[in-house]
Parts: structure tokens; C-alpha cells; sequence
């Protein structure tokens, strides 16, 4: 009897003790921006852990950006995707393809200056702003990193509250 139910979860291909989930397609896309190898002293010398930078977006007009820190790579992926989808965004586009208005954004030493562009204009920004605005579904757009820091982290949240500031000015426009 042993025997025919051995016999049976092999022909099926599933385990009747292990319960069989499916994971759901996730409907964002996820680029990482960096990971980084961070070390923490302790008593007994040197803790190493990592920290990961993600960004996530759906290119319909919602973005986030998340960090998570991890023993491993991938514990620290998986924190900073959770953490991005706490932290979306959703950006009210113009025309479905670019910004309302002209913005400058600072966030600690990064600065950054957003502009709407004409229709087939293109995505003209560089490092972590492309990835930031691609994601977003902003197609149509020029950007420019004016701050001197080459930090990614910082470059991300600078664009990132431009965008959370353009929603708040359509916002109050609407009123």
C-alpha cells in the first residue's frame, strides 16, 4: 500500500505533503540600480552585509524605489522590492508620454532638472534618472543631473521627488 502511494506521487510529479503555490506575475517591472558590499564593526572584527537599490515600475505612470539590506544578495533584493512597492509613486502624465511642467528637484548633494520634450522627442537623461523615469513609462522627456555627486542612491530619490512634486502641483491645479 506504501508502495502504490510512492508510485502514485511519483507519476503525478507533486509531493502530497508539500503544498504546491503559484507565484503571480508581477505587473512592475524591477531594475536594480547598485549593490554594495557594507561592513559594520564590531567586538569581534568586521559584520559584512549588503545593501541593495531597486527601482520598480509598472511604465504606466507608477514608480518606487526601494532599499533593503541583507546577509546575502538575494535577501537583500527581495527587502529592497518589498520595500519599493511601500514606497510607489503614481505620476500624472501629460499626453500618456511626458511631464506637465519644467522642475528642479534637490535632495542632499543631488540636484536635478526635469523638462518636458515634444512628442518623439525621446528619454534624453543619463544614470539613475533614465532608470527612474523609463520605468515610470515617461517617454518623452530631458533631464539633467546638476549635481556634482555621482551617488546613485541620492540621484534616484532626487528624481524620484521631482516626480512626487509634479503629482502635488497637478493636484492643486485641479481645485
Amino acid at each position: 500500500m506504501a508502495h502504490a502511494r510512492r508510485m502514485r506521487t511519483i507519476s503525478n510529479g507533486m509531493n502530497p505533503r508539500t503544498p504546491h503555490f503559484k507565484q503571480k506575475k508581477s505587473e512592475f517591472q524591477e531594475k536594480v540600480l547598485e549593490i554594495k558590499r557594507v561592513t559594520r564593526v564590531v567586538a569581534g572584527g568586521k559584520r559584512m552585509s549588503f545593501r541593495a537599490t531597486i527601482v520598480i515600475g509598472d511604465k504606466k505612470g507608477r514608480v518606487g524605489l526601494g532599499i533593503g539590506k541583507g546577509l546575502d544578495v538575494a535577501a537583500s533584493v527581495e527587502k529592497a522590492k518589498r520595500q519599493a512597492q511601500k514606497n510607489l509613486v503614481a505620476v500624472n502624465l501629460k499626453d500618456g508620454r511626458t511631464i506637465p511642467h519644467e522642475i528642479e528637484e534637490k535632495y542632499s548633494a543631488a540636484r536635478i532638472r526635469l523638462k518636458p520634450a515634444k512628442a518623439n522627442h525621446g528619454l534624453i537623461a543619463g544614470g539613475p534618472a533614465r532608470t527612474v523615469l523609463e520605468l515610470a513609462g515617461i517617454r518623452d522627456i530631458s533631464a539633467k543631473i546638476l549635481g556634482r555627486t555621482t551617488n546613485k542612491l541620492t540621484n534616484a530619490i532626487a528624481t524620484i521627488n521631482a516626480l512626487k512634486r509634479l503629482e502635488k502641483k497637478i493636484e492643486g491645479d485641479a481645485e
